[in-house]
């Protein structure tokens, strides 16, 4: 069943039915035993056997603990704790009163959180999480959904990580490249230069971030979106209480009335500082030689700069909190216990989806579901010009199904290369661009998203609901971004794509009406 057809099918079927049932892990659990019978060709026995495997993998690999996977857990374990103790020190509450006389309309709010999004470039993981921690109070004041507040976050994330070369993944995208392009003989620009040349080509992104802007200066609210944002303005309530929301604190936990601005500023600075600190110092380790910004950023462990930024903000969060029990004495210390508690409490819905993802993740990767994709658009006879939104459109499709963005460029930027090279190899910039575009695209499409989870999380709104108020401005930004790719293979004009965006953009901005006040 490896590499044909019926590869597709598990992904399809978990995609399907959180859509249909929005019960992500119910959905999930289907893909898992839908891949692991076909890995099994249908034998009961070693189909279980194919789920432990895939199971173990995430905590265990090659006889030593994966990293990677518990880093995440424990990173977001951490941040559950660290924002329960900003609650009961009183600084979300004291951060919430400061923003309501500074940040006064919804608009405003919601600008907030695109510019953060925007300027946390560092990595996706963690610009998901910190933009809705640092936002949420403020958005919440002003009335906005979670749902709302979740697609700002996860469409100024990822978008900006995959054009900015000091981010983990653009200096991943940029070595890459470089291999393809030595693979090929292309010698006229290096793999920096290239990636330079492949940012403005990645109309996807210009398309998702356009438009978040238009959907926050216009409030424009499509499909199921305008469901929570009047729950939201009419009735005061951010999400749907009847659905589980990962990252909330659930207890009612006391809040100190003593509570400042730093109660909440210190813990996300240090959380903020001692990310990035971990990110340049990681990468400073694995450089041999000379240790340039891009070889840091090429070579940092992400995993591990996130549990120790995790660890430095909770460390300052228990730093305050004692502070309020024994300084200003404004909440009594036995309610520590219950602080970690809840904290933990909160973040373990978003722990079981990513543990169901990873392991639908694996089973897809062991079905070559990827491989297949990427073959049907290489053997296929096409006119050249329509390679770019081809490769656009097979990598949405590719994320979609696999629910990582990584996985689908690091599988089809070698083989648009390959395609751009033989038929015209002025086209090989213009085609890893639509690549990259692309599986952000389907990233952002995906329920079985990494990402997409995060981003969920971060906002405090419940995933599935943020997949489905997501998808028609994903897909809006992608019918964009193909029609600029469409022009650009039939021009080779990068000036001629973007102004096809630009232009449809401005076209949607003229048609939805006057721009609200903020």
């Amino acid at each position: 069943m490896e590499n044909t057809i019926f590869s597709i099918l598990p992904p399809v079927l978990a995609i399907v039915m959180a859509i249909v049932t929005r019960r992500v892990l119910l959905s999930l659990g289907f893909g898992i035993i839908a891949a692991a019978l076909l890995l099994a060709d249908f034998k009961i026995g070693k189909t279980f056997a194919i789920i432990w495997e895939a199971v173990v993998g995430i905590f265990v690999s090659e006889g030593a603990i994966n990293t990677s996977s518990v880093y995440i857990i424990l990173f977001l374990l951490l941040l559950g704790i660290i924002t329960a103790f900003i609650s009961i020190s009183g600084g979300s509450r004291a951060f919430g009163e400061w923003a309501l006389k500074r940040v006064k309309t919804r608009v405003g709010s919601q600008l907030v959180g695109a510019i953060l999004g925007i300027v946390i470039f560092i990595d996706d993981y963690f610009n998901a999480l910190a933009v809705g921690q640092v936002t949420r109070p403020i958005t919440d004041r002003q009335k906005v959904s979670r749902a709302k507040l979740a697609y700002i976050i996860d469409s100024t994330s990822a978008p900006i990580c995959v054009v900015s070369p000091v981010s983990s993944w653009g200096a991943t995208i940029i070595v890459l490249i470089g291999t393809i392009l030595a693979t090929h003989g292309v010698t006229e620009y290096s793999a920096f230069s290239a990636f330079m040349q492949i940012a403005p080509m990645n109309l996807y992104v210009w398309a998702a971030i356009g438009l978040v802007f238009i959907v926050v200066l216009k409030n424009v609210n499509l499909g199921s979106m305008k469901v929570h944002e009047e729950r939201a303005i009419n009735e005061g309530i951010m999400y749907d209480p009847e659905k589980s929301v990962p990252g909330e604190l659930k207890d009612d936990l006391p809040t100190s009335n003593k509570g400042r601005m730093e109660d909440l500023i210190w813990p996300i600075i240090a959380l903020f500082v001692g990310t990035v600190g971990a990110m340049l110092w990681t990468g400073a380790q694995a450089v041999e030689g000379n240790a340039t910004i891009l070889a840091i950023f090429e070579n940092t462990d992400v995993t591990l700069s996130l549990i120790i930024g995790g660890i430095a903000g909770f460390i300052v969060s228990m730093i305050m909190f004692f502070r309020q029990v024994y300084v200003l004495r404004g909440i009594d210390g036995n309610v520590f216990g219950r602080g970690v508690i809840a904290g933990i409490k909160s973040m373990l819905p978003a722990v079981y989806i990513l543990i169901f993802a990873w392991a639908i993740g694996d089973l897809i990767g062991r079905l070559e579901t990827g491989t297949y994709l990427a073959g049907v658009v290489e053997n296929a006879n096409l006119n050249i010009a329509y390679l770019p939104v081809i490769l656009f459109i097979l990598a949405g499709f590719m994320a979609f199904s696999t629910g990582t963005s990584w996985g689908s460029f690091g599988i089809l930027l070698p083989i648009a290369g390959e395609i751009a090279a033989v038929s015209d190899v002025q086209l090989i910039l213009p085609a890893m661009a639509a690549v990259l575009g692309g599986a952000v695209f389907g990233d952002h499409c995906s329920p079985i998203s990494d990402t997409t989870i995060l981003s969920s999380t971060g906002a405090g709104s419940n995933h599935i609901d943020h997949v489905m108020t997501q998808l028609p401005y994903a897909l809006t930004s992608a019918a964009i971004a193909s029609a600029g790719y469409i022009v650009m293979g039939f021009t080779g004009s990068t000036l001629a794509a973007l102004a096809v965006v630009v232009a449809i953009l401005l076209i949607i901005w003229v048609s939805v009406g006057k721009s609200k006040k903020f």
